[in-house]
């Protein structure tokens, strides 16, 4: 008996998501974040340290966080107030400010044998990996939320990502009144919008935007301080 005539037979193969939560992840409340950072401290955890300092206030994806390189936030002797990059998913440039908290981190983690030669900011252990990959950056974030009792199915990279924002957002209330550092991630299809208002319009918001972000630049500051 052939087999060529045979119906193909497939393996049945349960679906990827099944019993997994699926979804945004949360981001951290302001108590989270100060539980890991005394859980870091107190471990002498230098690395893990700067590291979920930078992710919070970087607030850029896991793949261009972990490939952040010492250059890009270190220059003249110290660690700089304010860096950029270009993205990984978008190749457009964002900026980021770099809190005084988490530049004192970053030198301590620069400060340390390890990262004697290395060009990455988070070197990998193995000679043929220059830098950390986002798989294990995934189970550092899963091992910060555990370690606080938060349930790791419901927190991810991405967490970090939005923490700080979200922050903001419930703080100011609206995100048009933020400092536009903060929503950098997002002001490309803004500045397309503005292209086809008239130009009293773009003067008009230019000038709300400078004496907002005036007014709110201490508030914004602090609250940085404080997350």
């Amino acid at each position: 008996m052939t087999t060529d005539n045979l119906p193909a037979i497939r393996a049945c193969r349960p679906a990827w998501n099944k019993g997994r939560i699926v979804g945004q992840k949360r981001p951290l409340q302001p108590k989270h974040v100060w539980a890991i950072r005394v859980r870091l401290e107190i471990a002498t955890n230098i690395r893990d340290l700067a590291l979920f300092n930078l992710a919070i206030d970087s607030k850029l994806r896991g793949c261009d966080l972990v490939k952040l390189k010492v250059a890009d936030v270190y220059a003249a002797g110290q660690v700089k107030e304010r860096a950029s990059i270009i993205q990984s998913k978008t190749k457009k440039p964002v900026r980021f400010e770099i809190t005084e908290g988490t530049r004192k981190s970053i030198t301590a983690w620069l400060d340390d044998p390890l990262m004697i030669g290395s060009e990455y900011l988070w070197p990998g252990r193995f000679h043929e990996r220059l830098h950390i990959s986002t798989r294990q950056y995934a189970r550092l974030v899963r091992d910060w939320v555990t370690s606080i009792g938060l349930e790791p199915t419901s927190y991810g990279t991405h967490t970090m990502r939005r923490t700080k924002v979200a922050q903001i957002y419930r703080t100011l209330c609206a995100p048009d009144r933020a400092s536009p550092l903060f929503f950098a991630h997002r002001l490309e299809p803004m500045r397309c919008a503005l292209r086809w208002m008239p130009s009293i319009m773009i003067v008009v918001c230019s000038v709300r935007m400078v004496s907002e972000n005036r007014a709110i630049g201490g508030m914004s500051r602090k609250l940085s301080e404080k997350i």
